[in-house]
């Protein structure tokens, strides 16, 4: 009788179990692939928020020296750095930068800046991010200074 009992015991047989992890490893592969798409999204919009952080920083602090601080932006480098600080900030090569300002901010032809006076307005200007499909735009008002974010 045992060992009839050991002959009606049922398993999965060796090539069952690989194809069920086949079909597994497809599938998070699959999600992978989605989820690295979704980090470009991500990583766009964190510098997006970190250029608007630098730049409300920068209207922050005009308003409390009273004395101009402005935000250079080096499309070249793609970096930025606000007058006050010495530390400069670089973000991805792959993001490609519009700089929408008057002629007179740019200081070369690969470097321009938003200026924020002691009143809270601002030279103003329109700062374009792309990454490749991704598309992610700040816009400095250039009456109160009031940074914007666009999708």
């Amino acid at each position: 009788m045992p060992n009839q009992a050991l002959n009606n015991q049922r398993g999965f047989t060796l090539i069952e179990l690989t194809i069920v992890l086949l079909i597994v490893v497809l599938g998070f592969s699959v999600i992978g692939t989605n989820i690295a798409s979704g980090n470009q999204s991500a990583q766009l919009k964190a510098v997006a928020r970190d250029l608007g952080s630098a730049l409300r920083y920068a209207r922050g602090q005009a308003l409390i020296s009273h004395k101009e601080v402005s935000v250079a932006i080096n499309l070249a480098e793609n970096s930025y750095q606000v007058s006050n600080r010495d530390k400069i900030y670089y973000f991805s090569d792959e993001i490609d930068i519009t700089l929408v300002i008057a002629q007179e901010e740019f200081t070369d032809e690969e470097t321009g800046q938003i200026r924020f006076y002691p009143d809270g307005s601002s030279s103003g200007g329109k700062i374009t991010m792309e990454w490749g499909e991704l598309s992610y735009q700040l816009e400095v008002n250039w009456l109160s200074g009031k940074v914007s974010y666009d999708a």
